[in-house]
């Protein structure tokens, strides 16, 4: 079994009862969408990719936005939030001394993720910006099920004064926006640099240090 099959069986439960041509047609449609972009591929292409004609597709999803939601909803809930949450937990559970430790464990965990799921986070960061259903699960999934978390994480080590003293929101945001520039430029921008990526760490988290230390 390939390692898209078996991601379809992850995907979609027993009860979905997928025909051959429905799983062909998604595994096209999910190598299409990361490759090209959702604007950019035509189910015409898809159609192609799976051996299947094109009025295969329409029988199954009236649009080519049916497709990519009926993907994408079950990846969210199913696959992609368990793992995001159940991997996050496992760094927010821990007790770290320094903010900067907790940055780098934060770090690794991302990029092993990512690197194992590499063609459903291309198709989330190219599509969320332009698709505001998956936006909002996105949140829903993912992003409001950590923040309360994270918000803790925060004050934690402000309480330790390591950590400025600004709401934790900015700070959330701050470090987030420097952590996932480094994950989309090494994985998605640059993938063909030859990443230096314990240097690359590193030095984001001395960057991000460098911002939110309280000034002694």
């Amino acid at each position: 079994m390939s390692d898209q099959e078996k991601l379809i069986e992850q995907l979609f439960d027993s009860e979905d009862d997928l025909t051959e041509k429905q799983k062909k047609i998604i595994i096209a449609a999910i190598e299409s969408f990361a490759e090209k972009g959702y604007a950019s591929t035509s189910t015409s292409e898809i159609a192609k990719k799976a051996g299947v004609a094109e009025g295969t597709i329409f029988r199954h999803y009236k649009t080519k936005k049916d497709l990519l939601l009926f993907i994408v909803a079950p990846m969210m809930a199913k696959l992609l939030a368990p793992f995001v949450i159940k991997d996050l937990n496992k760094v927010l559970n821990q007790k770290y001394d320094r903010f900067e430790d907790f940055l780098r464990a934060m770090i690794e965990n991302r990029l092993k993720f990512l690197n194992n799921n590499m063609d459903l986070f291309k198709i989330l960061i190219q599509e969320i910006p332009f698709q505001p259903e998956l936006k909002e699960q996105f949140k829903e999934h993912i992003v409001l099920k950590v923040y309360d978390r994270f918000k803790q994480i925060v004050e934690h080590y402000q309480e330790k004064g390591q950590i400025i003293d600004l709401p934790p929101t900015r700070v959330i945001r701050m470090a987030a926006s420097s952590i996932f520039g480094y994950l989309i430029a090494r994985n998605l921008i640059f993938p063909e640099v030859d990443w230096d990526d314990e240097t690359e760490i590193e030095e984001t988290i001395r960057f991000i240090m460098h911002g939110l230390s309280p000034k002694r």
